[in-house]
């Protein structure tokens, strides 16, 4: 049964988090407390190693058919050994890159898993044709860095992850997917028993090797479960997965408005402008994972409206995230036009 694949997944974790986490510590595999860090000591990496192992435990006990997994496993290997060599040694920008685009290739063209074709509301079906394989790629590496980005606090991506994965999977369900649903619970309860020695006081960290990896996951997860539909079905995992793909844009045009490059590390990120304004780590984490879930929510219900409803909801949802842009201070703290403009009707009124 698929819930004795999903329990011994989070029983391995488990078990494997304490091991990797000693594993870590005789290869040097640990994280040293810098000025950009909030923890205070010497910290294991490679959790996302423990993630993979009970992962792949999980899967090879799934009551499922596998025959398709066999091209993403394989990018996921590739992105794993990423992972691994990044936590390890410190890799190139260049490199880390190439091998996320190395396995989104397994995925597009080996295991021809790509976007073909939208429909678009007013006009009719758009085929990508040769395009389909470039913006699947595109989709999967876009995905991967966004949440490699926002790993900044203990437990915020694995949380994130959890809250995404659930959701594919409830999605998945109602489309009655019978492979997305059982990876996307699998890889959860994977997550969820790493989640119990990196939520804040964090022992372990999930590393490039956890983030690359989730990250790959959970693009692929939504390449499948959401391909070849229409726009607005192919707009919901863009949704669900709301809050690192806008901390990633607007930290793009952070550094644009900055003229900085856009590779550029800073303390400008989602988490960091929270705990600027004086929330403690665990309450941005938790503030962060309220956002992630109501991003889910309105993912959900943006799947079932009508096309007038999910322009008007996506709409509503682009003008709450810019509010909420402004009044953190996300892209800058004189970036304030909406917020502006209502003080100034508001004082017109009084």
């Amino acid at each position: 049964m698929l819930i004795w694949s999903i329990l011994i997944s989070f029983a391995v974790g488990i078990i494997m988090v304490p091991l990797i986490r000693k594993f870590a510590f005789r290869i040097n595999a640990v994280d040293t407390p810098r000025e950009r860090h909030k923890h205070t000591k010497v910290t294991a990496t490679l959790g996302g190693l423990a993630i993979f192992i009970s992962f792949s435990v999980g899967m090879l006990l799934a009551p499922i058919d596998k025959s398709g997994f066999v091209p993403i496993y394989f990018g996921a290997l590739i992105i794993i050994a990423t992972g691994f060599i990044d936590d390890l040694f410190d890799l190139s920008p260049k490199w880390k890159m190439a091998g996320q685009i190395l396995a989104a290739l397994c995925v597009t063209v080996w295991g021809d898993i790509t976007i073909n074709f939208i429909n678009i509301p007013f006009y009719g079906q758009l085929d990508f044709g040769y395009f389909a394989i470039p913006l699947s790629i595109i989709w999967i590496v876009a995905i991967v860095n966004a949440l490699n980005l926002i790993d900044g606090l203990d437990g915020l991506a694995g949380g994130i992850s959890i809250i995404a994965l659930m959701t594919i999977a409830g999605m998945a369900l109602l489309l009655k997917d019978t492979f997305v649903a059982p990876v996307a619970f699998i890889l959860a309860a994977a997550v969820a028993a790493f989640l119990i020695y990196n939520f804040p006081p964090a022992s372990i960290f999930m590393g490039d090797t956890g983030a690359l990896f989730l990250g790959y996951m959970i693009a692929v997860l939504s390449l499948m479960g959401f391909k070849n539909v229409t726009f607005i079905s192919l707009l919901v995992p863009l949704i669900i997965l709301g809050v690192p793909l806008s901390d990633t844009f607007f930290a793009i045009v952070r550094r644009l408005k900055e003229r900085m490059p856009i590779s550029s590390a800073d303390r400008s990120h989602i988490h960091h402008r929270l705990m600027a304004l004086g929330f403690t780590e665990k309450q941005t984490v938790l503030l962060i994972y309220c956002m992630a879930l109501l991003f889910s929510m309105t993912g959900f219900v943006f799947s079932f409206s009508t096309t007038w409803g999910a322009m008007l909801l996506l709409l509503l949802l682009i003008l709450s995230i810019e509010i909420i842009v402004e009044f953190i201070g996300l892209i800058g703290e004189d970036y304030r036009p909406i917020l502006n403009l209502l003080q100034k009707i508001h004082r017109k009124r009084n």
